[in-house]
C-alpha cells in the first residue's frame, strides 16, 4: 500500500440524492437542498483498483479519501468536476459559497472537449472506442434511486426509492457506479498522448472561480416581472379571445386555422413571419391579434424564472459559464443564458425597474405600449452587485474584425484600428472610394459588410445578417460584396491560403505555416495552433470534394444537431475557427490579468462584469483589459467600459 504522499491521482465519481431539479437549478441549488445525500462515491487513487462506497448503507469513506480532497499534493479527477466538488464540499460542511478549491481538480471532461469530443462521458467512451464502456442501465438506474419516485398504490405510497426496495437494482447501481470510474481513467489513458497544456488548466480554473463566485440576481425585481407577466399574459389573453373566439389564442394550430378562416395563409407564426405579414395587412382586427400574439409569446421573460430557479439562498446564482463548449474553446451560459440577452434601448431604465419592482401594473400600461417587451429588456439589470459596491462593465470593441485585420495583415484596416476610427466608416470609404462619415447612408452598407462578409461570405450571408431588413435593395448585394472584397485584398488572400495550408498538411500529413499559424497533422488529427501555444483539434481529417468540386475537409465531430458525425469545413470556415479561437483566447488573457485585482462575477461574449468596490475606476479596468499580449504583437485592442449598478447594455 502507498503512503498518502506517494499518491499522485484521485478519480471519483459520486451518485447523489435530492429533490431539486439538477438540470433546471444546477449543482450549487441542488446540494444546498436539506435532502441531499450522497449515494455511492466510487473513487481509485492512481492506479489502484476501483473502490466504492456505500454511503446510503451507512459505510463511510476512509480517512485517507477525506484527506486527499484537501490535499494540494493531489489532484483530483472526475468527468464534470463542478458536480463532485460541490457535493464533496457539501459533505465536507463548507458552507454555501466556499467550495473545494478547482486548482487541485483536472477535468475528463474538459480534457475531451479541448481534442474537439463535446460529448457526455458515454459518448466520449464510444468515439474513443474504450474496452470499458458506460453500462446502459444506468439512466434507468438513475431515475429510480436519484430523483424523487412518484407516489402509487404499489409502491405504498412512497416519493424515494431506497435500497432495500431493490436490493438487486441496488446492487446493479453500485457496479454502474464502479464503471464510471472506470471509464473515466480509460478516457484519460486513451487522450495521454494529447494532454492539455497547463495554461488550459489555469483558464479553467479561472472559469471555475467565477462559477463559484456566482452574480447576485435582484430577486425583487425577477420575482415581480414574474408577476406582472402572468397578470398581463391574462389580460391580452382575454383581448385575444374576445378578437378572434378562440378558446386558446395562443394555440399554433388553432391561431392559423383562424388566420386561414380569415383568407391568410401562413407557414410560420414566429416573430420574423409576423412582422413581415403585419407589413402587408389593412384589417385593423388583424394587425391587432398578431401584435397581442407577439406580445404575449415573448420567451425571453422566462428568464426570470431561470434566475429563481438557480439562485442559493444568499442570492447568488452560481455555475453559469461552461469552459471550452464548442470547437473553438469559447465559453456557453447555462440555465439564464447569459450570452442570448435581449438588448435594451429603454431611455429610462431606472423607472421602469422601479414600477416593476412596486408592480405597478397601471403606470407600465400608462408609459409602455408593450409592457412584455419592457419586462424583456429589463433582464439584464436583474443582474445587480452586492451592497455596498459597482459594477465596472467593460468589452472588446470589434475584437474579431482587429483580429482578422491583424492575422491577413491587412494594414489599412490596422491603421484604422489604431487611429481610433470607425471601421464602418473606414469600410464603406474603401469600398465606395470616397470619405464615409457616421451619418452617410455608405456606412451601413460598411457595416453589413463588416458584420457579414469576414469569413468568405456573399450574397447569402448579407442577407442572413439582415441586409434586406436595412432596406439595402437585393439588386445591390452583389456589387456590395465585390466592393469589399477588392478594398480587403489580404482578406482574400488569407482566406485561401489559410484553406490551402491545412489541406496540405492533411494530404501530405505534415505541418504547414500562414505566417505565425500551424497547421500540424500528427496521430489522425490536424491541429490548428496559434502563437499562444493554444489549439483547435480536428479528429480524423481527409479531403472530399464538394458540390462544386472544390476540395474541402471532413473531420469527425458534434454537429448541429449534437450528434457525433462527419462535420465539412473550408476555408471561410476554419478562418471563422481561427478567428474566434484567437479572440477568445485574447479574452481568457484579459480575465486572467483582471483577477489578479478584481472579482469577475460574469462574462458574456467580448464582455467582462466586475464586481468592485466605489472607488474602481474604469479606465484602470479597460487599461488592464486592453494589454496585448506578448504572442498577439501588433494586434491593436481597445476596451471601453462603464460604471453601474445594474447590468444593462450601455
Amino acid at each position: 500500500m502507498m503512503t498518502m504522499s506517494s499518491y499522485r491521482n484521485l478519480s471519483i465519481d459520486l451518485e447523489t440524492y435530492s429533490s431539486v431539479n439538477l438540470k433546471k437549478s444546477g449543482v450549487a441549488c441542488y446540494v444546498e437542498s436539506p435532502d441531499f445525500a450522497i449515494l455511492l462515491i466510487g473513487y481509485s487513487f492512481d492506479d489502484e483498483e476501483v473502490k466504492v462506497v456505500d454511503l446510503a448503507c451507512g459505510e463511510l469513506p476512509p480517512q485517507e479519501f477525506i484527506d486527499a480532497l484537501t490535499d494540494d499534493s493531489i489532484t483530483k479527477w472526475a468527468f464534470n468536476t463542478q458536480f463532485e466538488r460541490y457535493c464533496l464540499s457539501k459533505y465536507l460542511g463548507l458552507p454555501i459559497g466556499t467550495y473545494l478549491s478547482p486548482r487541485q481538480w483536472k477535468d475528463t471532461m474538459i480534457w475531451a472537449n479541448v481534442m474537439g469530443i463535446n460529448l457526455s462521458l458515454a459518448g466520449v467512451g464510444e468515439v474513443l472506442e474504450l474496452e470499458n464502456r458506460k453500462m446502459e442501465e444506468g439512466a434507468a438506474l438513475i431515475r429510480y434511486f436519484t430523483v424523487p419516485c412518484l407516489p402509487t398504490k404499489s409502491n405504498y405510497h412512497r416519493t424515494r426509492n431506497l435500497p432495500e426496495h431493490n436490493p438487486l437494482k441496488w446492487k446493479t447501481f453500485k457496479e454502474y457506479n464502479r464503471m464510471d470510474v472506470v471509464v473515466e481513467k480509460s478516457i484519460q489513458r486513451a487522450l495521454a498522448k494529447h494532454p492539455v497544456p497547463d495554461f488550459i488548466w489555469e483558464e479553467f480554473w479561472l472559469s471555475e472561480e467565477i462559477n463559484d463566485r456566482g452574480v447576485l440576481i435582484d430577486v425583487d425585481l425577477a420575482r415581480s416581472a414574474i408577476a406582472i407577466d402572468a397578470a398581463i399574459s391574462k389580460e391580452l389573453m382575454e383581448k385575444m379571445k374576445l378578437l378572434t373566439s378562440l378558446n386558446n389564442p395562443n394555440s399554433v394550430s388553432q391561431l392559423k386555422e383562424w388566420l386561414e378562416r380569415n383568407g391568410i395563409i401562413i407557414d410560420s407564426i414566429g416573430k420574423k413571419s409576423l412582422l413581415e405579414l403585419k407589413k402587408t395587412l389593412n384589417e385593423q382586427n388583424i394587425v391587432e391579434v398578431l401584435k397581442l400574439r407577439e406580445m404575449t409569446s415573448k420567451t425571453s421573460i422566462k428568464k426570470y424564472q431561470a434566475m429563481i430557479d438557480c439562485i442559493n439562498s444568499d442570492n447568488r446564482a452560481r455555475g453559469l459559464f461552461a469552459f471550452a463548449s464548442c470547437k473553438t474553446l469559447r465559453w456557453s451560459s447555462k440555465r439564464i443564458q447569459l450570452q442570448n440577452l435581449k438588448r435594451n434601448n429603454l431611455p429610462d431604465l431606472e423607472e421602469a425597474r422601479s414600477l416593476v419592482k412596486k408592480g405597478d401594473i397601471a403606470a407600465l400600461n400608462m408609459l409602455y405600449d408593450d409592457v412584455p417587451d419592457v419586462l424583456s429588456q429589463l433582464i439584464r439589470t436583474a443582474l445587480i452587485p452586492k451592497p455596498g459596491y459597482k459594477f465596472v462593465v467593460a468589452d472588446f470593441s470589434s475584437i474579431e474584425a482587429r483580429v482578422l485585420a491583424k492575422l491577413a495583415n491587412e494594414q489599412w484596416r490596422l491603421d484604422a484600428f489604431k487611429e481610433g476610427k470607425d471601421i464602418y466608416c473606414a469600410s464603406a470609404s474603401a469600398m465606395f472610394h470616397k470619405e464615409v462619415h457616421k451619418h452617410d447612408p455608405e456606412r451601413q452598407k460598411g457595416k453589413i459588410s463588416e458584420l457579414a462578409l469576414g469569413y468568405s461570405g456573399g450574397v447569402s450571408a448579407l442577407k442572413a445578417m439582415g441586409a434586406l431588413d436595412m432596406g439595402i435593395p437585393e439588386e445591390e448585394l452583389p456589387d456590395i460584396v465585390k466592393r469589399w472584397r477588392a478594398a480587403s485584398p489580404n482578406i482574400v488572400k488569407f482566406w485561401k491560403d489559410i484553406g490551402n495550408a491545412a489541406i496540405k498538411a492533411v494530404k501530405e500529413r505534415t505541418t504547414t505555416h500562414v505566417g505565425d499559424i500551424v497547421f500540424r497533422y500528427k496521430g489522425q488529427i490536424l491541429y490548428l495552433e496559434i502563437p499562444s501555444g493554444h489549439f483547435i483539434a480536428y479528429i480524423k481529417p481527409r479531403i472530399e470534394r464538394d458540390q462544386y468540386d472544390r476540395e474541402v475537409i471532413m473531420y469527425k465531430g458534434v454537429n448541429m444537431a449534437k450528434k457525433w458525425s462527419d462535420v465539412e469545413i473550408y476555408n471561410g470556415k476554419i478562418v471563422e475557427n481561427l478567428v474566434q479561437f484567437y479572440a477568445r483566447t485574447i479574452l481568457a488573457f484579459a480575465m486572467q490579468n483582471l483577477s489578479k485585482k478584481y472579482d469577475i462575477v460574469a462574462h458574456i461574449h467580448d464582455e467582462v462584469i466586475i464586481e468592485c468596490p466605489l472607488d474602481t475606476k474604469v479606465k484602470d479596468v479597460c487599461e488592464l483589459m486592453s494589454i496585448t499580449p506578448s504572442w498577439a504583437t501588433g494586434l491593436p485592442l481597445k476596451a471601453e467600459g462603464y460604471e453601474t449598478f445594474f447590468y444593462k447594455k450601455d
